[in-house]
C-alpha cells in the first residue's frame, strides 16, 4: 500500500514511517549479529574473530548495492510524488538492468579477488581460512541481496516501510535456525553461518518479490517500460554512483581501521568486532531516521513543497539528538553486559577491549547521528555529489588517524578513528544543506509569485526522462 507522505503533519508521517523501518533494518543487522553470536558460543573467540573481521568487508560490498538502490529509488520517489507513474515505472526498469549488471560484475570481481584483499587487510594466518569461506559464499549471493535491496528501496520510496520489516523478520528468523542446524548439527563452522545468511537473504527477496506483484499494480511493468534509455540510466547512475561510493568510501575507512585493529591479534579483534556489532545496533536508528528523511524529502521535493521539507528535517533533528543522549547513557552503564552476547564471561580481555571502545566513541553519537540525517535530506532532493564528498571527508579522517596512532599508541588509539571521521563528515553536509535549502525556498517562492500554473506542473519542472 502506498503512503503519500505531501500531506499531513510531518513529525507524524515520519514517526510512522520511521518505526518499521528502523525495525527492518534492525532485523537486517540480525543477519551478521546471530552468526557472530552463535559462533562465539558454539565455536569460541576465533569463530567470533573471523566472523568479526568480515564486518568492514559486508559493509563495503552490501553498502554498495544499498547505496545504488537508494540511489535509484530517489529518482522513484520524486516521481511517484508528482504523481507521474507511467515515467516512475520507466525508472524501476532501468534500474532492474543496473542493478542486475552490477550484482554480477561484483561477484565474478570479489571472488576473484577474496583471498588477496584479506592479505591486504592484515588478517591474521590462523584466521583467514575462515574469513575467505565466509566472504565466497556472501560474495556468491550478492545476486539476492541487491535484489531485496532494491525490491525494499522502492517499497519505501512509495511509502510502505511496513512489509520489507514483515519479510525481515520472517528471513532473520531462518536464519538463526539455519545458523544452529549448520553450526551444531552439521560442523560446517564459519562457512555455515554465510550459507544461512544467503538462504535467509533470498527468501526476503523472494517475499518482496510475491507481494510487490500482487499488491503493487502501479509497479506493473510493461514491455515499453524496458526501453533501453542512456539518457535515464545515466540519471539513475547520477544519483546511485555517489550514494554507492558513499556507502563504499565509508567502508573502506573501516577496511583501513580493521586493518590497523588485526594487528592486535584476535583478542581485540574479538572485542572490537563485539562492540561495533551493538554499535551497529544503536546507529541503525540513526540509518532510519536518515532513510525516512530521505523518501520523505524526494516526495515533497517532487511534489514542490519545500517548507514540508525543512519542517521535516528540523523535528528529526530533535529527535535524533534525544536518541543519542540516551544511547551514551546506556553505553556508559551497561555496555560491558551488551558484549556478554557475544562471549563468556570469562573473556575478560575480550570485554575490556570492548569496553574501551564503547567508552571512546559514545560521546560522538549526536554527531553520528546528523551525518545521517543531512546527508539523505541532500539525497532525497536529488544531490549525491556532496554526500559522497562527506564520505571521502570521513574516509580522509580515518586514515589520518590510522597513520598517527598505527604502532605508537594502544587500541584506544585506533578506536579515536570513529569520533574523528564523524565530526569530518560533516565539515561539507551542514553548510551545503543549508545553501541548498535557502537556494530551493528561494526558488519555488519566486515561481509562486510569478507563475499562474498548478503546483502540480510546477512540481514537474526539471525533471524529464
Amino acid at each position: 500500500m502506498t503512503n503519500d507522505m505531501t500531506n499531513g503533519r510531518p513529525l507524524g508521517i515520519i514517526v510512522r514511517f520511521m518505526i518499521p523501518m528502523c525495525l527492518g533494518n534492525i532485523f537486517q543487522q540480525l543477519y551478521n549479529l546471530a552468526d557472530s553470536i552463535i559462533a562465539g558460543q558454539f565455536i569460541g573467540v576465533d569463530a567470533l574473530a573471523a566472523i568479526g573481521a568480515t564486518s568492514a568487508l559486508m559493509f563495503f560490498v552490501t553498502g554498495w548495492l544499498q547505496g545504488l538502490a537508494s540511489g535509484f529509488a530517489i529518482l522513484v520517489a520524486q516521481w511517484f510524488g508528482a504523481k507521474k507513474l507511467d515515467v516512475m515505472r520507466h525508472y524501476v526498469a532501468m534500474s532492474i538492468y543496473l542493478m542486475a549488471a552490477f550484482s554480477v560484475v561484483m561477484t565474478v570481481g570479489l571472488e576473484i579477488a577474496n583471498i588477496p584483499i584479506l592479505h591486504l587487510m592484515n588478517s591474521p594466518d590462523n584466521l583467514i581460512g575462515d574469513i575467505g569461506a565466509y566472504m565466497g559464499v556472501i560474495y556468491a549471493g550478492l545476486f539476492v541481496t541487491s535484489a531485496y535491496n532494491f525490491l525494499a528501496a522502492v517499497l519505501r520510496a512509495l511509502g510502505d516501510s511496513k512489509s520489507p520489516l514483515y519479510f525481515l523478520m520472517i528471513s532473520a528468523a531462518i536464519n538463526v535456525v539455519l545458523d544452529i542446524v549448520f553450526i551444531v548439527q552439521f560442523d560446517m563452522g564459519v562457512a555455515g553461518c554465510a550459507y544461512a545468511t544467503v538462504i535467509a537473504q533470498a527468501i526476503s527477496a523472494l517475499l518482496c518479490l510475491i507481494y510487490v506483484i500482487k499488491k503493487f499494480p502501479i509497479l506493473h511493468l510493461k514491455r515499453e517500460d524496458f526501453r533501453i534509455s542512456a539518457r535515464s540510466m545515466a540519471k539513475l547512475l547520477g544519483l546511485g554512483i555517489p550514494m554507492g561510493l558513499q556507502f563504499s568510501i565509508t567502508a573502506l575507512g573501516t577496511i583501513i581501521v580493521q586493518g590497523a585493529v588485526n594487528v592486535y591479534g584476535a583478542v581485540y579483534i574479538a572485542g572490537f568486532s563485539a562492540a561495533s556489532k551493538m554499535q551497529n545496533i544503536i546507529a541503525t536508528v540513526f540509518a532510519s531516521f536518515g532513510a525516512t528523511v530521505a523518501t520523505f524529502v524526494g516526495q515533497n521535493r517532487g511534489a514542490g513543497k519545500m517548507d514540508r521539507v525543512r519542517s521535516g528535517v528540523c523535528c528529526t533533528q530533535w529527535m535524533i539528538l534525544g536518541w543519542s543522549v540516551v544511547m551514551m547513557a546506556a553505553i556508559y552503564l551497561f555496555g560491558k553486559y551488551m558484549v556478554l552476547l557475544f562471549i563468556s564471561s570469562s573473556e575478560k580481555q575480550v570485554i575490556d577491549a570492548a569496553v574501551i571502545y564503547f567508552r571512546t566513541v559514545a560521546w560522538c553519537y549526536p554527531f553520528l547521528g546528523c551525518i545521517f540525517l543531512y546527508r539523505n535530506a541532500l539525497q532525497g532532493m536529488g544531490n549525491g555529489i556532496v554526500p559522497m564528498l562527506g564520505g571521502v571527508f570521513e574516509l580522509l579522517a580515518r586514515a589520518g588517524i590510522v597513520l598517527i596512532v598505527s604502532g605508537r599508541t594502544g587500541f584506544a588509539g585506533v578506536c579515536l578513528t570513529d569520533p574523528a571521521a564523524w565530526i569530518a563528515a560533516l565539515i561539507p553536509l551542514v553548510p551545503f544543506y543549508f545553501y541548498a535549502m535557502r537556494k530551493a525556498l528561494k526558488k519555488v517562492r519566486y515561481e509562486e509569485k510569478t507563475l499562474v500554473q498548478p503546483a502540480s506542473a510546477r512540481c514537474s519542472r526539471g525533471f524529464t526522462v
